[in-house]
């Protein structure tokens, strides 16, 4: 089951979102379809902003029951220090229309993690074209051929996007944006004269200073990228490279009694100050459009609001990164559209959990077949 590389062409980015210059000038994404031995009548597809999906656990399982899947990356596969939404979802169409011409008569966009905002925020866009700008205010060419629409989501253990994460995520404990180690202890969730457990007034004072960060970097990135551009030399890239740094500090990950799950805590004090995690290289462009609270469009339940095809909600139950509330937030979004299923005991990758993937292959089949 080694199944079918394909590469399809996309339009062309903005000239400098790779280092290579090929896909700049003849720019591809790559996917694997596994279609031997299945009908036309339903295919999937699963992507990720970023991550390689080519090897995802459900490829297997969905062939051997005889439905078609395409695990499809996009151009930013492992780097998102240039990821442009807009640009993301102009892939994810490239695979849909792929499908469509080789005859498949259903499609499923699979949301698996941070793949779930990438499929909501497609969708909503394949049912109403909105876009004509990138959020750095930049012209931004999009026609709808470009996003057929598809026939239902699955959203498995996925976040609400990744500027919701980012927002959840961010330490606000971080006095200065240049040292990573300048604190502020009262902030500090890792300190343990916080907790946990934390108290209920100490978690909202957290909360709103995590949006502020984020808030803080989004009036910051605008305000060099309006002295970029005006710049009178036309030559120069109009863009930059910046580093946000400790951006793995959710109380939930220590504090079990908040958005209660079967999940383990998650010790993460030193990916927090890691070199490479959530959102630490970023440019000023891409900052906006993946990672800035108040002008990323990518927000998942926002555009699952403005979608109208059936939805399924998978919660894994035991997982350390995507919590139950962020799960309910996709049902709430899409109302009597959405089945909702709890897959028990489910980490989030469901590494050596093949019984709980089989259980996930039968419930899409069965799920997608009634489309």
């Amino acid at each position: 089951m080694q199944g079918e590389l394909v590469a399809l062409e996309v339009p062309r980015g903005s000239g400098y979102d790779s280092q290579s210059g090929l896909n700049n000038l003849v720019p591809q994404v790559f996917g694997r379809l596994a279609a031997d031995g299945c009908g036309k009548r339903v295919a999937f597809v699963v992507i990720h902003p970023t991550s390689n999906f080519m090897g995802h656990y459900l490829i297997g399982p969905l062939q051997r029951r005889g439905r078609a899947i395409l695990a499809l990356n996009t151009r930013y596969v492992a780097n998102d220090s240039a990821l442009i939404m807009e640009r993301a979802i102009q892939d994810l169409g490239a695979g849909v229309t792929f499908l469509r011409q080789r005859g498949y008569q259903r499609i499923v966009l699979c949301g698996n993690s941070g793949g779930g905002s990438l499929a909501a925020f497609y969708q909503a866009e394949a049912e109403s074209l909105t876009i004509t700008t990138t959020p750095d205010g930049v012209p931004f060419e999009l026609h709808p051929e470009q996003l057929p629409p598809v026939d239902g989501m699955a959203m498995l253990a996925a976040h609400p996007g990744r500027a919701a994460t980012m927002v959840e995520w961010i330490d606000p404990a971080v006095i200065d944006e240049r040292d990573m180690r300048a604190t502020d202890g009262s902030l500090d969730m890792y300190n343990a004269a916080n907790g946990p457990p934390y108290q209920a007034d100490w978690l909202r004072r957290y909360r709103a200073a995590q949006r502020a960060r984020n808030e803080r970097i989004t009036d910051w990135v605008l305000g060099r990228l309006a002295a970029l551009d005006a710049d009178a030399d036309q030559e120069l890239i109009k863009d930059e490279p910046f580093i946000v740094h400790r951006t793995v500090a959710d109380p939930r990950f220590l504090d079990l009694t908040l958005d209660p799950s079967d999940r383990a805590v998650a010790r993460n004090r030193r990916l927090n100050y890691g070199p490479t995690n959530l959102g630490r290289f970023s440019t000023l462009r891409s900052f906006l459009s993946q990672w800035s609270a108040r002008l990323s469009r990518a927000d998942g339940p926002s555009c699952m609001a403005r979608c109208s095809v059936p939805v399924l909600n998978v919660t894994y139950s035991a997982d350390t990164l995507v919590f139950p509330a962020q799960c309910r937030s996709w049902s709430q979004a899409a109302g009597d559209r959405c089945a909702d299923h709890v897959l028990k005991g489910a980490t989030h990758f469901l590494v050596g959990q093949d019984t709980l993937i089989d259980e996930l292959a039968d419930l899409l089949v069965a799920w997608a077949d009634r489309l």
